[in-house]
């Protein structure tokens, strides 16, 4: 039967399901601003609790029966899961709820894919999604099984449509990824430049949404975009500024992460996250008015092991102490390095202390020498 009206693109039913004890307490919270972000205008959130994913659908077919529901009622086009689909989990939904089915992984690339603006920053995202993609070929498509002889002949046994497919996957990955790696090649131009001027290189890293962009624009007197939405900066920005204490610092602004960022996601911003592991400081970005900080620096450090960057020096900068009621200044760990530093980079309040602590880093840094493939994946 087809539906009077034709489904809203722009609404969808969101799935944040708690499995096992791994629930965090922002979930739902967060996938409602990760379908914000991505252009849903309208949504409801399903909820529930299982012991294990469902091998056919993740969740349940009783959940399933109430997703289609709440599609129904609200004319939903879309239904995303806060969770990582199997291809054939995927495919399952799909065709028991009659709608685009996104997971977790999908949506986060959809929001890469509109944010990002350089040249890196697309090639970047265009292999993610081509890599997530190959593994999922299969799903709705009604032409596979055909197949089509070979040198232009019409009979006989010839490639199937998926194979070809898959070929012409495999062909424009390998051109992004030469792409990419000449940018990593640029890059690294860059930063040996930088190493010979003996400048001190500070990345700022956080949790998305955290105020990265703002504070970078506060310190380096920049315009990087800043908004109220997760994933606003994608492409890393560089700025060369000049500290009293400190002499010339270059400050980058780096891609914010998030909690289960897919690992597409950072094999293919490898060149772009290698601004953070050859940094000789990390100014680690929370959003101090957020309930959920503890469990977003821990998310944060967890990526930056990943990327095996945990080592590098780092402080802590707890920014919106105007929503949370903290006090600009300085904390410092029992050895007297400075660990915490509180600011409002919306007000300024706090910057001086912070610029305090990046010219106390420049004093007191030993020179790094990282190995030549800093990231393995």
């Amino acid at each position: 039967m087809i539906p009077a009206v034709a489904p809203d693109s722009q609404a969808a039913v969101l799935v944040s399901l708690e499995i096992g004890d791994a629930a965090p307490e922002d979930a739902a919270e967060e996938l409602a601003r990760l379908a914000e972000s991505a252009g849903v205008r309208r949504h409801v959130t399903v909820g529930g609790r299982r012991p294990r994913p469902d091998p056919k659908f993740y969740a349940g077919s009783g959940k399933v029966r109430e997703i289609a529901l709440a599609a129904e009622a609200l004319n939903a086009a879309t239904v995303i899961f806060n969770h990582a689909l199997s291809p054939a989990q995927q495919r399952n939904l799909e065709k028991a709820l009659g709608r685009s089915v996104l997971d977790r992984t999908e949506l986060i690339l959809t929001i890469f894919a509109q944010r990002a603006q350089t040249n890196e920053g697309k090639v970047q995202v265009e292999l993610a999604r081509l890599e997530h993609l190959s593994t999922r070929l299969v799903r709705g498509w009604t032409h596979l099984e055909r197949q089509r002889g070979g040198l232009g002949k019409t009979g006989g046994p010839g490639e199937k449509q998926i194979e070809l497919d898959r070929r012409m996957i495999a062909d424009r990955v390998r051109l992004l990824r030469g792409k990419l790696e000449q940018f990593r090649h640029r890059r690294g131009v860059q930063r040996r430049a930088r190493a010979r001027g003996e400048v001190l290189s500070v990345s700022l890293v956080g949790y998305t949404n955290a105020g990265k962009s703002t504070l970078f624009n506060a310190l380096a007197r920049a315009k990087a975009r800043e908004a109220d939405q997760l994933f606003a900066t994608l492409d890393t920005t560089t700025r060369r500024v000049w500290l009293p204490d400190a002499g010339a610092v270059v400050i980058s602004d780096t891609v914010g992460f998030i909690r289960d960022l897919p690992h597409g996601l950072v094999a293919a911003f490898r060149a772009t996250l290698e601004e953070t592991v050859r940094a000789d400081l990390l100014l680690h970005v929370v959003d101090s008015a957020s309930p959920a900080r503890a469990q977003q620096a821990a998310d944060v450090n967890k990526v930056l092991a990943e990327i095996n960057a945990l080592e590098i020096a780092q402080i802590q900068v707890w920014n919106k102490i105007d929503l949370s009621g903290l006090q600009p200044g300085v904390e410092r760990d029992e050895y007297g390095r400075i660990a915490r530093v509180f600011v409002s980079a919306r007000s300024g309040a706090g910057l001086a202390e912070l610029r305090g602590a990046i010219a106390e880093a420049a004093r007191t840094r030993q020179p790094r020498t990282p190995s030549p493939e800093p990231i393995s994946l």
